[in-house]
């Protein structure tokens, strides 16, 4: 059984506390608590009450307010009891009400699955950390006491659990600079998901424990007895301390290292009184170790994107093995050791000052939701949780020395937007160190990066971008910009892109069906209108390789009969002057109309007799033809039939046309406006860069003949920055 707490462990605490809390509302809480969860249990067995306690003491020992106690023991009773938030707030006030709030559960939407709602409920919490950062505080300790007690938990529930935890809880903890917290969590999430890897590193670290400590004790005992000779302010604190089994895990069988091959595996902390000293006590340690090279990391002058600071620098000790050293002051080390909660936990000092910080380290929590803003996918936001929070953060510089911190593996583009949205709207080029570099350039910490943009007032950004980008916060200023500026061309390209995936996936829908078979999704997606539906498409908002599998299992199972007829229908023109096709000597035969050339009545046509599939008719110009005369072979040209077309009505039929052209904004819509001002169909439609600068847009269209068709190319080539526009052939 795990250790129960008891609101005389939260009462003994509090009074031994130098902090002032409101005692008599936290117990109140408590009584309130206690009484709604009566006769409720936890898997363990326990009493449900233990886990708000639990809560409430991990968020004690951070050092929170007494609004924070508070809400920590209520924190459940909205969702799991009959308890109302109005309640709550007449009782208890509105922040402790708005805390509650905050990390209560969406209540289930029968549309969503379960990454969706898990999706939505981490959108839900972070607009609440927006508003009091407070809330994800308490999420925390909540999850963290849930990790603590998850072996109690089914195993299938464990895993999801764990997963969730290291992809997103972790890495707001880290964000927040929490790392205790942070370190804990991974921990006991790694323990579910690889638990052979975790007993591994946990025995290896077992074995070598006295061995370890003896090693610790040496190095802190060398440092003091150098620094008895200096002039410290204050004597230094000397900590000793060993990574956590995730972070050698990481290091061990991601980067495929041995356990000896970890320099950094043991760490000694010396906490001093000013920045000064920090450096003093650098050059100290370089002078009693030996510094190993390319291993020193000044994050003071460069602090991280979560505002840790230290000094970093590994040295190899006297029995040649390597240690890590951390020189810190003691306001960093608050920092480091409670990062956001350090707000709360020491208020006293420059209260203008710490709240600046503040609003520094929150300026992360804006963008997150700024990004996810954009996206009309509601599963977004957890993969926005998993790039834009990773751990692991390069540091890039601006020519006139500011420092940009960004995920590993950002380009310039991310760069550019970091800086600022007009910047990187206007981007087309890079130097980095003086030397031009592509937009996909992957950044590297301590580069110079200058950014080269355009004068001209209407410059946007390219749609390849959005493959270029790494971060969230670039993807959602680029679709942003679409979004905005582009809506026609967006519904355009949306809808071709759509009808495109349709016919892939043999999804056919009538036209006066299609809201009704969509319907789910745009609700799904905030869309009140099929070119809503188009548009989030077309500028990136909704991806169709999200849902595209989810639309087909829905066709099959709705449409399924439908799907089959169609399939099973074929053209029949016959000998019948409006058939629009004369057979040499055939009468009654199935005709298609080959897609390799789509002829089109005109052209100069011949039939191919396939085996039961009847007449297949091709353009003499085909490869295929052209093919079968260069081999010359007897039986197979004897397959080969005149046909020809009749003088009456004929029937559209189906052709494929390119354009090249200057890529710029606005080409796709033009191109559409001129084929639905000759009122000829799309079947379908797409549009790409090429590698030279220009675009190709390349449709599928319904047309009458060959004049008709003549007479489209024209007016195509009169757009402007048109190169050249032909009928598509294989």
């Amino acid at each position: 059984m795990t250790e129960e707490y008891t609101i005389d462990m939260i009462i003994q605490k509090i009074l031994a506390d130098d902090k002032q809390y409101d005692l008599s509302k936290i117990i109140a809480s408590y009584e309130f608590a206690a009484k709604a969860h009566e006769g409720q249990t936890r898997s363990s067995g326990q009493p449900y009450i233990i886990h708000p306690l639990a809560v409430a003491y991990i968020l004690l020992e951070l050092g929170m307010d007494t609004d924070t106690i508070c809400s920590a023991m209520l924190h459940d009773v909205v969702e799991d009891t009959p308890v109302t938030l109005d309640e709550v707030k007449r009782l208890f006030g509105q922040d402790v009400a708005m805390l509650v709030d905050g990390v209560t559960k969406l209540n289930k939407v029968p549309i969503f699955n379960r990454e969706e709602q898990q999706a939505d409920n981490v959108r839900k919490m972070l607009l609440a950390m927006s508003q009091d950062i407070r809330v994800i505080i308490i999420k925390l300790a909540d999850r963290l006491h849930n990790m603590r007690t998850l072996k109690f938990r089914p195993g299938v529930k464990q895993r999801n659990t764990a997963h969730e935890t290291m992809n997103i809880y972790a890495p707001i903890a880290h964000r927040l600079g929490m790392r205790g917290i942070k370190e804990e969590l991974e921990d006991l999430a790694f323990h579910y998901l690889d638990p052979f890897a975790y007993s591994e590193i946990e025995h290896i670290l077992e074995l070598k424990k006295n061995e370890r400590e003896e090693f610790i004790t040496s190095i802190k005992e060398t440092i003091a007895s150098r620094f008895r000779d200096q002039d410290f302010a204050e004597t230094p604190q000397i900590d000793g301390r060993v990574k956590s089994i995730y972070s050698i895990y990481k290091k061990m069988f991601v980067s495929h290292k041995t356990i000896e091959e970890i320099y950094d595996k043991y760490a000694v902390r010396i906490i001093v009184s000013n920045v000064g000293e920090c450096y003093n006590v650098l050059g100290l340690v370089h002078d009693m170790f030996r510094p190993i090279p390319n291993r020193f990391k000044d994050y003071i002058s460069t602090p991280k994107a979560n505002m840790y600071q230290s000094l970093h620098t590994t040295v190899l000790g006297k029995e040649g093995i390597p240690f890590e050293i951390q020189i810190r002051t003691w306001e960093m080390h608050a920092t480091a050791e409670y990062g956001i909660a350090a707000h709360w936990k020491y208020k006293e000092g420059n209260s203008q000052q710490k709240s600046d910080k503040l609003d520094q380290r929150l300026a992360w929590i804006r963008q997150v939701i700024e990004a996810q803003q954009t996206s009309d996918d509601v599963e977004e936001i957890v993969r926005i949780i998993k790039n834009d929070l990773a751990p692991e953060d390069i540091t890039v510089m601006t020519p006139k020395g500011d420092s940009i911190s960004l995920p590993v593996d950002s380009t310039i583009i991310d760069y550019a937007y970091r800086i600022h949205t007009q910047i990187g709207h206007k981007t087309v080029g890079a130097k980095i160190d003086g030397k031009l570099v592509p937009l996909d350039y992957k950044l590297k910490t301590g580069e110079i990066c200058e950014i080269i943009t355009s004068n001209e007032p209407d410059k946007g950004p390219n749609r390849s971008w959005l493959g270029i980008a790494k971060t969230n916060e670039a993807k959602s200023k680029i679709r942003s910009w679409f979004k905005k500026e582009c809506r026609e061309e967006n519904i355009v390209t949306g809808k071709a892109e759509l009808e495109k995936s349709f016919k892939h996936f043999r999804i056919r829908i009538p036209d006066d069906k299609l809201g009704e078979f969509l319907a789910d999704d745009l609700k799904r997606h905030n869309c009140n209108t099929l070119d809503d539906f188009y548009a989030s498409i077309g500028y990136g908002g909704v991806l169709l390789s999200k849902i595209i599998a989810r639309l087909k299992d829905k066709y099959v199972k709705n449409y399924q009969e439908q799907e089959e007829e169609q399939e099973t229908a074929v053209i029949r023109p016959v000998i019948k002057p409006t058939s629009g096709i004369v057979l040499d000597k055939i009468d009654d035969c199935t005709v298609k109309f080959s897609q390799c050339c789509n002829p089109l009545p005109g052209d100069e046509i011949v039939g191919f007799i396939t085996r039961g599939h009847g007449i297949s008719v091709h353009t003499t110009s085909c490869t295929n033809y052209k093919a079968a005369v260069r081999r010359n072979n007897p039986e197979e040209l004897a397959r080969w039939m005149d046909v020809q077309w009749t003088d009456t009505e004929q029937r559209k039929l189906q052709t494929s046309i390119e354009v090249i052209a200057t890529d710029r904004v606005g080409l796709v819509f033009d191109i559409s406006g001129v084929l639905m001002e000759a009122r000829i169909p799309i079947v379908h439609s797409s549009s790409r860069n090429l590698k030279n600068g220009n675009a190709l847009f390349e449709a599928t269209i319904t047309i009458a003949g060959t004049d008709q068709l003549k007479n489209l190319l024209e007016r195509l080539r009169r757009i402007k920055g048109v190169i050249s526009v032909e009928r598509a052939r294989v």
